[in-house]
């Protein structure tokens, strides 16, 4: 980067709007130990549901004030421009938006003589702006300057810079934007300040930032994004420039983040507004609570005013008038006389030694609420040895299955530095302790202690005048109490719930990154397909399904009962009636024996002259999805055992389009799911799933209502709206089509529109046949033009004369490129001198090669005034073959012919496998005994992966093929111990 442009610290309004209290995340709930009691700390699994952001009303126009720029006015559906989505880096006011927030674009130069000029609306009271200053050259040509959304024609900028923004910092520097191009990361010279609505004592920015551990830049403008209601698919490939290239993960990991904060926010506020209610609201009070930044703070600092409480030993030592008496022992002790406080006829103030109590009751919650006395001894443990200990719990064996309590051998005495235990390990000893198996509990050292209470007493709460012996004894009393009833505990919960948090995220993104790498398995296109359910007393169940997922024929064979030879000749006539050579086994119950069944068959060339092979895949979910209703109405007249076979092959056809119809957590992969908090949990795999169909692309015309409704911006009652669009009026033609369909404004067009294919080859004979049909229909309509001219003078609707005009195909439909960036596209195909009818043919290939090697990416889009990565998505979208399917470059399908069986392997032996599930302790890998073995996670090593691999986090997922040693072999508890060689 070159220079960077000043950017005014910002002050926006508020994201955040006032909804009802959302149930919240298990590990920020807990309870505050204010009693005399300690609680036992017990991890839960309830989370708040997803927040939806407030969706923006349309606002009436405003009075703009005099122009002394050029801004963009609201777009309406019936502007004469067309209008596109808009895509900046900075964030400003706008009148327009709800909460006056808008990603703005950098100032352009356009046309020197501009047809009209807009007016500058009102800047919203309080409101400063961060934007990036700057200005585009002119292109030679007398277009529009684009960016990743090219600018409408009234949203022309002046030349000439005005005094649009606030800056703090002299002197004043004006940069051209062609030293900065749009999406570079630009570093805030300070902190941003970036206020929600709810507004808090911390920046959310900044905090973000801190537990994303990303840019604070970046964390503004997701957070723009966000209540934009851009979606996490359309935010990864179109405004990379906005999020410095951050992958789907990270913008869930954000996005999370954000909802916990913003919950903290809400609670916090709904807390101040119930105490104020009550009159207890004082401003240390509010200054601490306007401090937390965790419902476990907040828990802690307000748990003393909850209503419906008997109240905690230091209100009850307030209510009998106390607290003067606590705070002059350390404001001024020489004046106090504690026995001035003895009243006979007041329970709790009868002697000496109950006022000395109630005193120390004060002073304990005086210190255990002071935020640099928690501050203290929060880094005092970070640089001390606590360690979280388990043992079994001494429980009646009636109570608990003597099989479950060995599950938790490592844990029955199990003693771990919390900054070194392991996420899985949290999540074992958390169930067992939740099974009343084990009993937890957080070790801290009797030195941290004895100096925290040291220091408490010589520095923080140190009397400001001399004390009586008889009054340090009560402060000493004070400090030691408050450790041991308040602190203490409240560090335990806040050491475990962190703990918990970090291990249930950590699970959850696993369990994310699986199902990404099973849904994303190659699909194996152009076969005719055998599914079998394998099963032993109820049989075999058969499906076979055509190239394109059509139902040929359905079955049931009885191979494990006796009747194998007269079965098999019934499966060897249907495989060469259906010209079939591929054979896909579910991995349930009979798995073993349907597999050694057919392999023998193979291995005889029973099945000549067909070469068959066959698979193992996982059947997860299949039985759920046959009974579900989607299933019911997919195939209404087939029973549901055979429904999970024709599931079972599908699987292998298309992965993708068949594993959306079941629910992610049904799938199979993953780790302590039900653990794990439920809500979040389904949050994120369904933010997957999107991401996945939403990148693979969906051909419009065939697909299926259930695969989208899983596109970005799209809905179950859109993807129906769309579907009943399509059955109406013939095949969508173009990407323009979909704003016709009802329920879809522009933010779902905007979304969805880049993942929204179509087979260009069926649209294109479609509209000739069309174009021949109304030509046919020409005649007819002429000979009734004189009926309509009457029925229109006697006030009838007048007909539409574009209802029987064709549309025409735009070939840039059929690509990855935005509809948002035609333009640019346009101006780029005219650059290299190409066709848009050659897209995908080598010939385009050649051109954009011999372009970007003389040019340059980073100079064909300076030219283009466009960024780098929507060049990129442009020049992608041009070159790859119609029909292209990124899906290819992953794992397929391991098909086999012979079977190898337990007793066959040896320690060193090198086999290949497939990887079945990844957790976070190791990686189980089918290597084709029937039985998985588990590669543990020290032996996946940085050095045996590849470069891809090594920026996935050392990542192995589903699907991938690995090559491994036996490193062990246990027969009787079938468990094979393996190391990894290589991934192949």
């Amino acid at each position: 980067m070159t220079t960077l442009p000043r950017i005014a610290k910002s002050k926006a309004k508020p994201l955040i709007s006032e909804e009802e209290d959302d149930e919240l995340p298990s590990f920020l709930k807990s309870s505050s130990e204010s009693e005399e009691e300690e609680e036992e700390w017990e991890p839960k699994s309830k989370v708040a549901s997803k927040r939806r952001l407030p969706k923006k009303p349309e606002s009436k126009p405003k009075k703009a004030a005099a122009p002394r720029s050029t801004v963009v006015r609201k777009r309406t559906r019936k502007t004469a421009v067309k209008e596109e989505p808009n895509v900046s880096l900075p964030i400003a006011a706008d009148e327009d938006s709800k909460d006056g927030l808008k990603l703005l674009h950098p100032k352009e130069e356009t046309d020197p003589k501009p047809k009209t000029r807009t007016k500058k609306p009102k800047m919203p009271q309080g409101a400063k702006i961060n934007v990036i200053q700057g200005k585009m050259d002119n292109l030679d040509s007398d277009e529009i300057p684009s960016t990743s959304a090219p600018l409408m024609e009234n949203e022309v900028k002046q030349e000439k810079y005005e005094e649009d923004f606030t800056f703090d910092e002299p002197p004043l520097k004006r940069i051209k934007l062609t030293t900065l191009p749009q999406g570079k990361p630009v570093k805030h010279p300070g902190s941003t300040k970036h206020q929600e609505e709810l507004e808090m004592n911390w920046d959310i920015v900044q905090v973000l930032s801190e537990r994303t551990n990303i840019e604070p830049w970046v964390c503004a403008n997701i957070i723009c994004l966000f209540h934009d209601e851009n979606t996490i698919p359309f935010i990864a490939r179109y405004r990379k420039e906005l999020v410095n290239n951050l992958e789907a993960d990270a913008l869930r990991e954000v996005q999370q983040t954000l909802e916990e904060l913003r919950t903290v926010a809400k609670k916090t506020h709904v807390t101040i507004q119930k105490i104020k209610k009550e009159g207890k609201l004082s401003g240390s009070l509010l200054t601490a609570l306007l401090n937390c930044k965790t419902l476990d703070e907040l828990d802690h600092v307000s748990a003393p005013y909850k209503t419906g409480s008997k109240g905690t030993k230091a209100q009850r030592a307030k209510q009998l008038g106390l607290e003067p008496a606590a705070i002059s022992l350390i404001e001024n002790p020489v004046e106090l006389s504690l026995f001035s406080y003895i009243k006979p006829n007041v329970k709790g103030l009868t002697t000496i030694q109950e006022v000395e109590a109630g005193v120390q009751h004060i002073l304990a919650d005086m210190f255990a609420k002071d935020k640099d006395t928690l501050d203290f001894i929060r880094v005092l443990c970070q640089q001390r040895y606590i360690c979280i200990q388990s043992a079994l719990a001494k429980v009646s064996s009636k109570n608990v299955n003597e099989k479950d309590v060995n599950k938790f051998q490592l844990y029955q005495n199990f003693s771990c530095n919390i900054k070194n235990i392991q996420h899985h390990q949290i999540l074992a000893i958390n169930r067992g302790e939740n099974l009343k198996i084990l009993t937890v509990k957080v070790n801290v050292p009797d030195g941290v202690k004895n100096e925290f209470c040291r220091w408490c007493v010589n520095e923080r709460w140190r009397p400001k005048r001399y004390a009586k012996p008889e009054l340090m004894k009560i402060l000493h009393n004070s400090v030691e109490d408050s450790y041991k009833r308040l602190i203490y505990p409240l560090l335990c919960r806040e050491f475990r719930s962190k703990l918990t948090s970090d291990a249930e995220k950590e699970s959850i993104m696993m369990f994310g990154r699986n199902l990404r790498q099973l849904l994303l398995m190659s699909p194996v296109r152009g076969r005719t397909m055998m599914g079998v359910d394998p099963g032993y007393k109820h049989g075999c169940k058969l499906a076979i399904i055509s190239p394109t997922s059509q139902i040929l024929h359905t079955d049931v064979v009885y191979l494990h009962s006796g009747q194998g030879f007269r079965e098999g000749e019934k499966i060897r006539r249907l495989l060469l009636h259906y010209n079939c050579s591929t054979v896909v086994i579910g991995n349930g119950t009979a798995c073993r024996e349907t597999e050694a069944y057919f392999a023998d068959l193979i291995m005889k060339k029973y099945f000549a002259p067909l070469d068959v092979v066959y698979c193992i895949v996982s059947e997860a979910g299949a039985s759920i999805y046959s009974v579900s209703p989607e299933a019911s109405k997919e195939m209404p007249d087939l029973d549901p055992n055979l429904r999970s076979a024709v599931s079972i092959a599908r699987r292998v056809q298309d992965p993708l389009a068949e594993l959306v119809k079941i629910e992610p957590k049904h799938i199979g992969v993953g780790m302590y799911q039900h653990d794990v908090s439920q809500t979040l949990l389904k949050a994120t795999l369904d933010s997957v799933v999107e991401e996945c169909v939403s990148f693979v692309g969906v051909d419009i015309n065939i697909c299926s209502e259930i695969l989208l409704r899983h596109i970005a911006g799209l809905n179950a009652n859109r993807a129906k709206n769309i579907i009943e669009w399509r059955e109406k009026n013939g095949p969508f033609i173009s990407r323009e089509q979909l704003k016709e369909v009802k329920g879809l404004g522009p933010k779902s067009f905007q979304q969805c529109a880049g993942f929204i294919r179509f087979n260009q080859e069926y649209i294109r004979t479609f509209c000739s046949n069309q174009q021949t049909k109304l030509a046919a229909e020409g005649h007819a309509l002429m000979a009734k033009a004189d009926v309509q001219v009457i029925s229109e003078k006697q006030g009838k609707k007048k007909r539409n004369p574009a209802a029987n005009t064709v549309v025409w195909p735009n070939p840039l439909d059929q690509t990855c490129i935005h509809p948002e960036s035609y333009d640019v596209a346009k101006r780029f195909l005219t650059f290299i001198g190409g066709n848009p009818n050659d897209i995908g043919k080598p010939d385009m290939q050649q051109k954009v090669n011999a372009v970007i090697q003389k040019e340059g990416i980073e100079g064909a889009a300076k030219t283009l005034n466009t960024t780098v990565h929507t060049l990129q998505i442009i020049i992608d979208g041009l070159t790859q073959p119609e029909g292209f399917d990124f899906r290819t470059d992953f794992e397929k399908p391991d098909f086999k012919r012979s079977i190898v069986c337990l007793e066959d392997l040896s320690i060193g032996t090198v086999l290949t496998g497939k990887v079945e599930n990844a957790t976070l302790f190791g990686v189980f890998v089918d290597i084709g005994v029937g039985k998985s073995g588990l590669i543990p996670i020290r032996n996946i090593t940085e050095t045996k992966l590849s470069k891809a691999k090594k920026r996935r986090s050392l990542g192995l997922g589903p699907g991938e093929r690995v090559e491994v040693k036996v490193l062990n072999i246990d027969i009787p508890r079938s468990r094979i111990t393996l190391d990894l060689l290589r991934v192949l």
